[in-house]
């Protein structure tokens, strides 16, 4: 679809890429590799979706999703087995993220920020109730939360950590006119002085250290997540195909963005990039993976995905595993959740022992 085309969408068309959204930035900057074998469901039928998948090695990986009901669905892997973390709080969960010696975040309604540390759960003060979309940080010292109302139709908003009270704030310089049609659904940087929040209608903010500068993509969809490799930066999103923008790391905010959407692409709605190239997620199962020639479709070898469910989330891990993670994220109630693995070329197949399985 040319950009021309995208801007030509009916105005129902931005509410329905909303409810699509949402998906990952924070992955690790693993090396995938392309003799690693082919893809593994690992849970076909959670209680609920997953709506990020995240971690700090192929023993340490997080996944978090909706609320079935007794709580949002958070899980942990630890390299042999699963375990599901009762939080202590309700309500969909968007967003994990977090650093290897903790502590770590997750996102959700409500205004929800829930920090995991010490092995327990705290909900942390933060200044709205919209929806937490988004969480990236540089380090556990400079961090962002960006998000918007349920549905994404209006209530964008960013904040900062505040270290000292342990509490959240609203960034400072945020353009209070975006809030009033558009929201943001993740951020990402390189460093702290390079960092870049993406939203609906291809709308943009560059953080440069100093100030945020408002910017748009050039073409009027939603970017769903945005992830940087220590060379580029990666955006996707779209409606009906998919759209996958990429830019230097370094070159001004005024630089425009380049589309380099794999053709017959599906919707995107997750992206990791690593050092060597990267993956993006989205509706009916879709994969794309980049290499030195770009990016194209990766053939999972797994059957085509049924009804609704969609990839909302990627992360791969510094031995080039990679997970992806998603369900019924198209239309609530939130479920089905689904997780995926490809394993490293050296790695072994992902247990599903102590995941909450649901009844096919």
């Amino acid at each position: 679809m040319t950009g021309a085309a995208r801007q030509l969408l009916p105005s129902w068309g931005r509410w329905l890429l909303a409810l699509l959204a949402l998906a990952a930035s924070g992955c690790a900057d693993g090396d995938e590799d392309e003799s690693a074998p082919s893809w593994q469901v690992v849970a076909p039928h959670l209680d609920a979706a997953l709506l990020s998948v995240w971690g700090t090695s192929p023993s340490d990986v997080w996944a978090a999703g909706a609320d079935p009901g007794d709580g949002p669905l958070v899980l942990h892997y630890d390299g042999a087995s699963w375990q599901r973390l009762d939080t202590g709080h309700s309500g969909d969960l968007w967003w994990v993220f977090g650093f290897a010696e903790g502590p770590l975040y997750f996102g959700g309604t409500g205004g929800t920020i829930l920090r995991w540390q010490g092995g327990a759960f705290e909900r942390m003060s933060t200044p709205g109730t919209g929806t937490v979309f988004g969480i990236w940080g540089a380090s556990p010292d400079e961090l962002w939360a960006v998000g918007g109302a349920a549905g994404g139709s209006r209530g964008a908003f960013a904040w900062r950590l505040d270290v000292e009270s342990a509490s959240w704030r609203d960034a400072p310089g945020f353009p209070a006119e975006l809030s009033e049609r558009d929201a943001l659904w993740k951020v990402s940087g390189q460093g702290t002085s390079d960092v870049w929040l993406v939203g609906t209608g291809g709308k943009l903010l560059h953080w440069d250290g100093t100030q945020l500068t408002p910017s748009f993509a050039g073409i009027a969809e939603s970017l769903f997540t945005v992830h940087a490799s220590s060379t580029r930066f990666a955006a996707v999103g779209g409606f009906v195909s998919g759209l996958l923008l990429e830019r230097e790391v370094g070159q001004p905010s005024s630089a425009p963005w380049s589309d380099v959407s794999p053709p017959g692409a599906q919707a995107l709605v997750g992206v990791c990039l690593t050092e060597r190239g990267g993956y993006a997620v989205g509706q009916f199962g879709y994969v794309a993976r980049r290499d030195e020639q770009g990016w194209r479709e990766e053939v999972t070898g797994l059957p085509p995905d049924p009804g609704n469910r969609s990839l909302h989330s990627v992360w791969v891990a510094p031995d080039g595993g990679v997970w992806a993670a998603g369900g019924q994220v198209a239309v609530e109630p939130l479920l089905d959740g689904w997780l995926l693995h490809k394993r490293a070329p050296s790695g072994a197949a992902v247990s599903s022992a102590g995941l909450p399985l649901s009844a096919e």
